[in-house]
């Protein structure tokens, strides 16, 4: 019998905010305040998205755009916190690295360090509740303009090392050049934070590389697109850049047609870390442990190789090193006991 997933230690480091509600939070919040849901929310959910051509990301951004629209008031903050929380921790999730960008809720909670600080705060309360550790990444929006980038990297390495961990990208890639948001990036690695752009989704390896070279990343959210260049996969091992894999959104986007086409094995046997995310479970209707489980039973990983995607996701993460080191141990404990 196969070890249970579930018990696996393991880190989140690619999980939007608002991406993170429970689509039943969603229906109850938006009903409470009388607010309409499309049918793509309701009956018909998880949507059934394409992104590769424009109107088809317009149609995901709308969708995402709604759902942020029920979350207008802290509790709400503080609800979809601690129940992600608690869907992290049933999922072995033992530390979520949580990707906001404070603009997209800064008129409604007092500016954008007003929201950053209640998310922050929400964070801790939440990582008390479930028992696990939750940091957050500041994220720029690439459909903006730099300057609000670097607004937004300034914010975020006023609190590093106080919850905020890492600088990320978001939003469409086709929409934005990485170059153009060096200087944010800059600023950011400057104040101690990780570089975790998005790149790789919707435009291919040199989407990963610009990520690497005009960012200086130390992960790449999604990153599957690199699988298309040996040179720069072989680039990706040397230098441990680890990629923020997630299949279901892949699907879900049209990155692949089947979860069997998403190059998930082909990148791991490249040698590039790899940590599974679940991207957006509200729209794609999965999170993380399907994607573990999706590894086993789609591209055919062993308990062993399970167990170092699992390290991998931790050795990749901002964890404090006793919390690393402590999680690490339990994946070797997973690994020796036996199946059940």
């Amino acid at each position: 019998m196969a070890r249970p997933l579930n018990t696996l230690p393991k880190a989140h480091l690619h999980l939007h905010f608002t991406g993170s509600m429970r689509h039943s939070t969603l229906i109850e919040l938006a009903r409470e305040q009388g607010l309409h849901l499309p049918d793509a929310l309701e009956e018909d959910w998880p949507p059934k998205l394409r992104a590769t051509d424009e109107r088809g990301w317009f149609r995901f951004q709308r969708l995402y755009d709604i759902a942020r629209s029920v979350l207008t008031r802290p509790e709400h903050v503080y609800r979809l916190l601690r129940e992600t929380a608690e869907d992290e921790a049933a999922a072995g999730s033992r530390w979520l690295e949580i990707q906001v960008d404070p603009s997209g809720y800064a008129q409604r909670f007092g500016g954008l360090t007003a929201t950053l600080e209640l998310t922050l705060d929400a964070a801790r309360l939440a990582a008390e509740h479930a028992g696990i550790g939750i940091a957050v990444v500041v994220a720029a929006n690439r459909t903006r303009h730099p300057l609000d980038a670097n607004t937004l990297a300034r914010l975020a390495t006023q609190y590093a090392g106080k919850g905020v961990v890492g600088f990320g990208l978001s939003n469409d890639e086709r929409r934005g050049a990485a170059r153009d948001f060096e200087r944010a990036f800059r600023i950011a690695k400057r104040g101690g934070l990780l570089s975790v752009p998005h790149g790789g989704e919707l435009l291919g390896p040199r989407s990963v590389a610009q990520c690497v070279d005009d960012l200086d990343a130390d992960r790449v959210g999604h990153g599957v697109r690199a699988a298309e260049d040996e040179r720069l996969m072989h680039r990706l091992a040397d230098r441990q850049i680890c990629c923020e894999v997630c299949p279901t959104s892949n699907v879900g986007l049209g990155v692949a047609e089947r979860a069997a086409d998403v190059p998930l094995r082909r990148l791991f046997d490249a040698g590039v870390p790899i940590a599974l995310g679940s991207d957006d479970p509200l729209l794609f209707g999965a999170r993380l442990l399907s994607q573990y489980e999706l590894t086993r039973d789609v591209y055919g990983f062993s308990d062993a190789e399970l167990a170092e995607l699992a390290r991998q996701s931790l050795r990749a993460s901002a964890a404090p090193e006793p919390v690393r080191k402590e999680l690490l141990a339990g994946v070797d404990e997973w690994l020796t006991g036996s199946a059940e």
